[in-house]
């Protein structure tokens, strides 16, 4: 007797994509800190809601894991993706909320370039996301996403230098390198993103 397998259930496709386009909405949120006079209270309670709303993504991925019995590919591939997806928004999340919670009016220059590397890596991943089901088209995506990582150390460590250059009081210095910290930390999990997605494609390809 010949035995019968279930589809492979192709929704995990979906969901990824919707994982990584909370990203580039979160992105958009942070970058709402550059903006000079914004209210960071009604700014930490969206970038919540934000956060909330990628959590239920990832949970319904994780469930969808638990009770499907053909995935697209390894389960533990699954949970790193989806993990790595949930980190980045919550470093960006965590950064919004420290800048509201230090009562930080000004952020350093180079903040600007962080956040900027931290959305084109929000939109790249969306726009990779849907390239899992055929496997086609993401070296591009892992390759650009190292450039943009490498650029935001580059950024980071200016910015260090800056802090510890002795213009800032030292209580300042605490505030902004939890805040710098917490957005280079989203742009490691990118790369970790994009790590993975490469050692999918390796497997499946």
């Amino acid at each position: 007797m010949a035995l019968k397998f279930k589809p492979v259930d192709t929704a995990f496709y979906t969901l990824f994509t919707r994982q990584a386009e909370h990203l580039v909405a979160g992105a958009a949120l942070v970058s709402e800190l550059l903006s000079e006079g914004s209210d960071r209270a009604s700014l930490s309670h969206r970038m919540r809601e934000a956060e909330h709303e990628a959590d239920e993504t990832t949970h319904e991925i994780v469930r969808r894991v638990n009770s499907t019995f053909v995935t697209p590919f390894d389960r533990e591939d699954i949970y790193a993706l989806t993990s790595g997806l949930d980190d980045v928004m919550d470093y960006m999340e965590e950064a919004v909320d420290l800048v509201l919670l230090y009562e930080v009016e000004h952020l350093p220059a180079g903040v600007a370039e962080q956040i900027e590397v931290i959305q084109r890596c929000a939109e790249l991943t969306a726009a990779s996301m849907p390239g899992l089901q055929s496997m086609k088209d993401l070296e591009e995506y892992w390759i650009e996403i190292n450039r943009l990582e490498n650029t935001g150390d580059k950024s980071y460590r200016r910015i260090l230098a800056k802090l510890f250059s002795g213009q800032y009081e030292a209580l300042e210095v605490m505030k902004l390198k939890d805040i710098v910290d917490s957005l280079e930390h989203a742009i490691d999990a990118f790369e970790r993103v994009a790590n993975i997605v490469e050692q999918i494609h390796v497997k499946e390809s």
